[in-house]
């Protein structure tokens, strides 16, 4: 039983380390230099590329969360245990600060670097677009409660064996689409909290939302996806039964 947790606890923190990593890093290393081209797009497309790519290296573990908002709606939904919930949180925030520091390190290697907001998240004037706090709750809520509704739906028995990674990771990549201008997107408190403590000052201050209105959307999701499909064992189960169907 320890040996399984401890599988599950390692396949959660590295996932979220190379969720954190993969797509702040894409908006840290590479956004910041016009002649990439990377943009917004590039910067989405690489948060959706973490979660697509990890599912399938490490989701068969553990389910594949890399986010306290998903390990709560899935909870809600009835597809997480009640022992793996508080664990599952502390490794996810534990591998975003660990990629974060990661991150700073390699980030501060070149010479003329400045921190600046270091990909964290943020409302009215640490909103890219200088979005209002309202308008951020709202948007982190209802995307964190669309994301959820996709991840049940696609892990639920009747969906198409062994693709759920797919629309998972493309759901995280409109997700970012539609965000990055309003809070830089969240939907992770895991994701906004390491890159928070190293950007520091008001980041820090502004986590507040981005652990409520994601966790507030993620379970009111996993509520409804107890009414909308039918009962079913854990997500880990059933991404299991995929992966050897």
């Amino acid at each position: 039983m320890r040996s399984d947790m401890a599988r599950r606890l390692a396949a959660e923190f590295l996932g979220t380390f190379w969720l954190v990593f993969g797509g702040c890093g894409s908006a840290v290393l590479a956004a910041a230099y016009p002649q990439l081209g990377i943009g917004f797009t590039g910067v989405a497309f690489a948060f959706g590329l973490t979660v697509l790519t990890m599912a399938y290296a490490v989701g068969h573990i553990s389910g594949g969360h890399f986010n306290p908002a998903v390990t709560l709606g899935l909870w809600s939904a009835g597809r997480c245990a009640n022992q793996h919930v508080i664990p599952y949180i502390i490794v996810q925030v534990a591998g975003s600060i660990v990629a974060s520091a990661a991150l700073w390190v390699i980030a501060s290697g070149k010479p003329d670097w400045v921190a600046g907001s270091f990909a964290a998240n943020g409302y009215g004037s640490l909103s890219p677009g200088h979005y209002a706090v309202g308008s951020c709750f709202l948007v982190e809520l209802l995307l964190a409660f669309f994301f959820i509704l996709i991840i049940v739906g696609t892990t639920s028995k009747g969906a198409a064996v062994g693709f759920a990674g797919i629309p998972i990771g493309l759901a995280l990549t409109l997700i970012h689409l539609v965000s990055i201008p309003v809070t830089n997107t969240s939907v992770n408190p895991a994701r906004s909290t390491g890159p928070a403590l190293f950007a520091g000052g008001d980041y820090i201050g502004q986590l507040w939302l981005f652990w409520l209105a994601p966790i507030a959307g993620a379970i009111i999701a996993g509520a409804l996806a107890r009414t909308l499909y039918e009962p079913a064992e854990t997500v880990e189960t059933v991404v299991t039964e995929q992966r050897t169907a």
